[in-house]
């Protein structure tokens, strides 16, 4: 069952003032060279109390923390952490001490407060302030059940980074990958899902059979996948509420490459039969596929724009394998890549404006972005080995997986639209094939 967090004051963010938002704010590009310093302190409590998750003082620091390295993973921001700050009363939460906090040289400050409510839940309090022009941004609260206190560290996050960047928010969401571990010859593959700064890890499959690139469908309740299951290599949909996986084409044909459409109605696919590869869509109910590509090459990788109405895919009909955009049907296929080397694995930004791929040439793998016309190529990564790029929910950052010269194992890495900043997603064992979900309800 999804739980959702209860918005308190959410609509308060609509009466901010605006003159303070013209002070500050953060570019996002210039901003990655120099992150703008917000403090932020722990989260005081009314009256401290022992809940599921632990005291309501000690989750106060966590949940500051938890914002804290929020921030400082997008780049944008330069935080003070609440272990290099002064505490503060639960009255100063709503009545900053504009004086102290400008001399920790800190542009904005997020503060807030958490509390134990007689039902079990838990509230916690996020308010945003100009610290130059002493004036309150934004303030939101959220409910949430104690197993869920982290979510509302993220959202507060959210909040935080959406009010002064300009961009969506993407803190409060999810990562499905392929765990691996063992030998080259023996490698263990199993699904695993976490929060996207490697928290709440779990593992969804056994590693009995091998899986390969799993895709949120756009519900999060499900994840389609390749499955080596019975040592027949196909489709498979797992429902996480259920823990349950089931067989979604019928074929004994190989089939690979599964991507969900924008209205979780359909699943694209790869199907290779007597020497060729083509497109297909089926039902993610399952039924009967209809073919999407027809010819003699191998077509794959399909990945649809947000709307739906078109298809972005890899092909090596032009002698290599090369970017091209169809409709959704089908129909009006045209080349859009024509670069040195090969482009693989095309992902369709959720804002529509850029395509992301992985670039193969001098014995590299590196991670790049055009526009769906071809336009405006630009690569994000340097390294040798960097592949598979899926887009947060804001399709401001790429989450991959990279692998060392040399190396059968890889880890999950995030970059942002910039290149610049780039980091390491910790997972418990290797990583790869990493799909970033949709915001959280």
């Amino acid at each position: 069952m999804v739980r959702r967090i209860a918005y308190l004051v959410g609509a308060l963010a609509a009466s901010l003032a605006t003159p303070a938002l013209a002070q500050v704010e953060v570019d996002v590009v210039g901003g990655i060279s120099a992150p703008m310093p917000i403090a932020i302190p722990a989260m005081p409590t009314p009256a401290p109390q022992q809940t599921a998750a632990g005291s309501t003082d000690a989750l106060g620091r966590q949940l500051a923390e938890i914002v804290t390295n929020d921030l400082r993973n997008s780049g944008l921001f330069k935080p003070i952490g609440p272990d290099k700050l002064r505490t503060i009363g639960q009255d100063q939460v709503t009545a900053p001490d504009f004086p102290y906090w400008g001399g920790t040289g800190a542009q904005a400050l997020v503060q807030g407060f958490v509390r134990a409510n007689g039902d079990g839940t838990l509230t916690v309090g996020c308010y945003l302030y100009d610290v130059f022009a002493k004036t309150e941004l934004t303030r939101q609260g959220f409910v949430v059940p104690p197993s869920d206190w982290r979510r509302a560290a993220h959202k507060c996050a959210d909040t935080v980074y959406t009010r002064l960047s300009g961009e969506g928010p993407y803190f409060d969401s999810r990562i499905v990958y392929v765990s691996e571990t063992g030998p080259k010859a023996r490698r263990v593959k199993r699904l695993a899902i976490m929060d996207q700064d490697g928290a709440n890890h779990r593992f969804l499959t056994n590693g009995q059979s091998i899986v390969l690139t799993p895709r949120f469908a756009p519900n999060q309740q499900q994840i389609v996948y390749m499955s080596y299951l019975d040592d027949r290599p196909t489709l498979y949909v797992y429902d996480i509420g259920a823990q349950r996986q089931r067989r979604l084409v019928s074929s004994n044909a190989l089939t690979f490459a599964p991507r969900v459409s924008p209205n979780g109605q359909w699943v694209i696919f790869s199907m290779a039969q007597a020497g060729t590869t083509n497109i297909y869509r089926v039902p993610i109910g399952g039924g009967a596929p209809q073919r999407l590509t027809n010819g003699a090459s191998i077509d794959t990788g399909g990945s649809y724009s947000p709307d739906g109405s078109k298809i972005v895919f890899e092909s090596d009909r032009s002698g290599t394998q090369q970017l091209y955009v169809m409709n959704a049907d089908g129909s009006n296929q045209q080349r859009i890549s024509f670069g040195g080397g090969r482009y693989a694995t095309p992902a369709w930004s959720p804002r529509g404006d850029l395509i992301a791929f992985t670039r193969i040439g001098g014995g590299a793998f590196r991670i790049g972005v055009m526009s769906p016309s071809g336009g405006g190529e630009k690569l994000l990564t340097e390294a040798w080995g960097d592949e598979g790029p899926s887009w947060s929910p804001n399709g401001r950052v790429l989450t991959f997986f990279r692998a060392a010269q040399g190396s059968a194992k890889a880890d999950v890495w995030s970059v942002d639209l910039t290149g610049v900043n780039e980091r390491r997603i910790p997972t418990p064992l290797d990583g790869s094939d990493p799909s970033w979900g949709p915001l959280r309800p």
